[in-house]
């Protein structure tokens, strides 16, 4: 099964290097790809590739593109899950800032590529867009999931999570030169999607509802998030599937209203697990909710949730929690990622 691998054929051309150098008669390799629904074209080889956030960073290693990457920021809060996917790989990463980069951060890296998305790294407000980078002589890759339906909107979210991973394996893939690579990541995602879809499905579907954060109103996700094809994959309904956007805001009565079999957590900082839990038992739209009474809670890290290779293993995990009980029928679906071995708080159903 592979999604969008007509989209992701390379097309190379020779043509010239930038006006006014010394090598303007030297022929240049491009690739094109499709990325937001345009045709993007990208200088080869390419050598220098900044990337953000840890989601983006499990796609690039996955790719195959471990040595274009000469920066990386966004990754503390993920180390330990991708050290336990990628090993050693992670352990000799350049990041140049610990959360979200500045355009300093960005510019100083000297990238010939920009992997990042909108919240994901770039921002009108922040002063980071793809116009802005092009003044500095730098090319934007964007997420596919955070790809925009109209230029400016803050709404996120043009195609099926399955479908946008597997878009950007490939792509990263071929503009870094990795394109077996990527799409042999590619194809053992979709493999093993496939797994799991062909399992034996609950007679009543169960429903999950992805807890990010939450004060006076909670942060979750829509249709068009890492966590919608997570949850669809594992044989639930995720709780705010009805939403047209990626990430964004709801209220706390629709955590009422789905009164879910399960809460999922995303773990990062800002807000504790115990914080979040907390938060769920005293808040009177929550605190009686059969998920909240029982400790029906999974707590993955953030690189787990937004868009990327570990999206299955996530999925697959899920799956086999729904199963322990009684939820979903048994499948014979062993995860391939043991979660427990990073040791976060809420996660009882593994034990």
């Amino acid at each position: 099964m592979k999604f969008l691998a007509a989209l992701a054929i390379p097309v190379l051309t020779g043509g010239l290097t930038a006006c006014g150098s010394a090598s303007d008669d030297v022929a240049v390799d491009t690739v094109t790809v499709t990325n937001c629904g345009a045709e993007v074209t990208y200088g080869q080889p390419l050598e220098r590739l900044f990337v953000n956030d840890g989601g983006m960073i499990a796609i690039a290693l996955a790719a195959g593109a471990r040595e274009q990457m000469t920066a990386v920021s966004s990754m503390a809060r993920d180390v330990d899950v991708l050290r336990l996917v990628y090993g050693e790989q992670v352990d000799t990463l350049n990041e140049v800032a610990p959360a979200q980069p500045s355009l300093e951060n960005i510019v100083g890296a000297r990238p010939q590529v920009l992997y990042a998305g909108y919240n994901y790294g770039m921002g009108e407000a922040r002063g980071i867009t793809p116009e802005i980078l092009a003044q500095h002589g730098i090319d934007v890759y964007q997420l596919s999931e955070a790809c925009r339906p109209v230029e400016g909107e803050r709404i996120r979210g043009t195609m099926d999570p399955w479908v946008a991973l597997d878009t950007d394996l490939r792509n990263i893939g071929i503009i870094t030169g990795n394109a077996d690579v990527g799409a042999r990541a590619a194809d053992e995602v979709a493999e093993r999607l496939e797994t799991l879809r062909a399992a034996p499905q609950p007679e009543q579907m169960p429903t999950v509802f992805v807890f990010d954060s939450g004060t006076d109103t909670i942060f979750s996700s829509g249709a068009f998030g890492g966590p919608q094809g997570i949850i669809d994959a594992a044989g639930a309904r995720n709780a705010t599937e009805d939403v047209q956007d990626t990430w964004t805001t709801v209220s706390w009565e629709r955590i009422s209203i789905a009164d879910p079999d399960v809460i999922a957590f995303v773990d990062y900082p800002g807000q504790s697990v115990e914080e979040k839990i907390a938060a769920l038992r005293g808040n009177p739209a929550s605190r009686n909710l059969k998920a909240v009474r029982e400790n029906r809670f999974i707590n993955f890290p953030y690189a787990m949730w937004v868009s990327s290779p570990l999206n299955i293993d996530a999925a697959e995990v899920l799956r086999s929690v729904l199963e322990s009980h009684g939820l979903a029928p048994e499948s014979g679906i062993t995860p391939q990622l043991d979660v427990r071995q990073l040791g976060l708080a809420g996660n009882d159903w593994l034990e």
